[in-house]
């Protein structure tokens, strides 16, 4: 069975950083591309971020130069580093197994829940 378990998120104060988790189980992780999505209060779903299994990254114009996207291969393991946030990134973030357009995903974790407030 396939498992996506998104871990990490939390409260933060605009300018801090944050470092999300997906751990990965039920397939071969390091032959799927997989994706950040997140979720703001009302809004719909927005690609944040991708990486293939040849580790190439992409970016949403909104968090190029802030985020970083990673993965351990070794340890099933999705990261999203994020740095430099702005209440405008509060979202509740998915990971999802695919790359490009987020209706293409076929997996997807639960999520978990950034606030940036002060």
């Amino acid at each position: 069975v396939v498992q996506l378990v998104e871990s990490g998120g939390g409260l933060v104060q605009p300018g801090g950083t944050l470092e999300l988790s997906c751990a990965a189980s039920g397939f071969a992780f390091s032959n799927y591309a997989m994706t950040w999505v997140r979720q703001a209060p009302g809004k719909g779903l927005e690609w944040v971020a991708g990486i293939k299994a040849d580790l190439v990254a992409y970016y949403s114009d909104s968090v190029k130069d802030r985020f970083i996207i990673s993965r351990d291969n070794f340890k099933d393991i999705l990261y999203l580093q994020l740095r430099s946030l702005k209440t405008e990134d509060s979202a509740i973030y998915y990971c999802a197994r695919g790359v490009g357009l987020v209706e293409t995903m076929d997996f997807w974790g639960a999520g978990t829940l950034v606030t940036i407030s002060s």
